[in-house]
């Protein structure tokens, strides 16, 4: 099979630099090819959790893009450092895919999405999970109908009617039209476009697709989107029953080539498909018994850090711009006094329900700080950590049931554990 030139906005997204590689190496990629619904082999990527695999989402790309534009591959990794693999492909004629661009549809995309998931299904990994950008999020609502094991779609920036992509080459329809096909030139390089694929978009309608869905539907969009406009979300998301959510990406760029916007989808992507894919979390290592926290490097040139604790949550660390952060998520002393804070208000709730006092609402409030020692009472020179909280109770209790809530905030087990000396074994893999 030949390997076929990369595609323009493909290629223009690919210049785009951020930290998706950085998720990758918490991953395994499977490269494989797969057979298309007329024997063509389909490049593709199949990015696998390094852990437990406990679902599977498959990845279409826009018109003439590809399967490793960047916001596929942000997408991709954050979904596998949650659990999911994902599966994304070279449509026909396209990236590292067999066929002729010029013989494709898209019908046939849609063909390709179903084979694409045939593939997965003889493997085990039937697709939960249906995502899309641009002409490709059309492509999944129309797939979707067809394919039972589908419990959610996500759309980005996808258009409401297929035939909205020929507003790319609209100059050239009449020459489409009168030769049979015509080479039109999209971000800088050529294409050759049939009648046939005009007249199979112009005869393509989602609306009835959209109704009848029967997975849970999400639809991410710009408002300033300059190649498919917000109306288009707002007819997708009218077209579908509950249950349904739409959430904007503010001002992104159509390939959503920023980092931060890609990030955003991402993480909006993955916590929102969780409530339709029923994911378990992975069996607890033994000794661990609240599972493994793994952290990840997502800018080499800074320090943010992604957090994930197994499939369900994912948070950012990072240091302040003082210190040669960005700032997007908490310190890590702040991950440690977040810790404190809430086991001391679980442990006071816990204690007063159990007691059946009228306790309404508990907030703590912790800072952290290194002083000398002697500040401490301790009689020593050296600094030494101090963590210091200030609690809220709210509700009609008595001065007695006040102060012994303020001793059971000394018994919660990781204000404990930050007074005791503590082990801690690391092992280079």
């Amino acid at each position: 099979m030949g390997e076929r030139a990369a595609s323009p906005l493909d290629q223009t997204a690919e210049h785009v630099t951020f930290g998706a590689s950085k998720l990758e190496s918490h991953m395994a990629i499977e490269r494989i090819t797969f057979p298309g619904p007329d024997g063509t082999e389909l490049s593709a990527r199949l990015d696998m959790p390094e852990g437990p695999h406990l679902a599977t989402a498959l990845f279409a790309h826009c018109f003439t893009c590809g399967k490793d534009m960047p916001a596929a591959r942000r997408i991709a990794g954050r979904l596998a450092a949650m659990g999911i693999a994902v599966l994304r492909f070279d449509f026909t004629g396209l990236g590292h895919s067999g066929g002729e661009f010029e013989n494709t549809s898209f019908s046939s995309n849609v063909d390709d999405l179903i084979a694409a998931c045939s593939y997965l299904s003889s493997r085990d990994m039937a697709p939960a999970l249906l995502i899309g950008h641009s002409l490709g999020g059309a492509a999944v609502l129309k797939a979707a109908t067809q394919l039972s094991h589908v419990k959610a779609v996500a759309t980005l920036g996808a258009p409401f009617d297929p035939a909205h992509v020929t507003h790319n080459f609209a100059e050239s329809l009449p020459e489409i039209s009168a030769k049979g096909s015509a080479e039109v030139n999209l971000g800088g390089r050529p294409f050759t476009i049939s009648q046939g694929f005009i007249e199979d978009v112009q005869g393509a309608t989602l609306a009835p697709d959209i109704a009848k869905l029967k997975a849970a539907l999400l639809v991410l969009h710009a408002p300033r989107d300059e190649i498919v406009s917000i109306d288009n979300a707002s007819q997708i998301f009218m077209a579908a029953k509950h249950p349904k959510s739409f959430v904007t990406l503010d001002d992104a760029d159509h390939l959503i080539t920023r980092a931060g916007d890609a990030e955003y989808a991402a993480e909006i992507i993955a916590t929102w498909a969780d409530r339709y894919m029923a994911l378990k979390s992975p069996a607890p290592p033994p000794g661990a018994p609240e599972g493994i926290v793994r952290v990840s490097e997502a800018d080499p040139d800074g320090f943010l850090q992604d957090v994930n604790a197994g499939p369900h949550h994912h948070a950012l660390a990072d240091e302040p711009l003082a210190y040669g952060g960005t700032n997007r998520g908490m310190s890590p002393y702040g991950f440690l006094s977040a810790g404190l804070g809430a086991c001391t208000s679980m442990t006071i709730r816990m204690y007063a329900r159990r007691k059946g006092w009228p306790l309404t609402g508990v907030s703590v409030d912790v800072c952290h700080d290194k002083v000398h020692a002697q500040d401490a009472g301790t009689g020593a020179a050296e600094k030494i950590d101090t963590w210091r909280r200030r609690i809220r109770l709210e509700g009609d209790l008595s001065e007695e049931q006040r102060q012994r809530l303020l001793e059971i905030a000394d018994k919660c087990p990781v204000h404990r554990t930050l007074e005791r000396s503590s082990t801690v074994l690391t092992e280079l893999l």
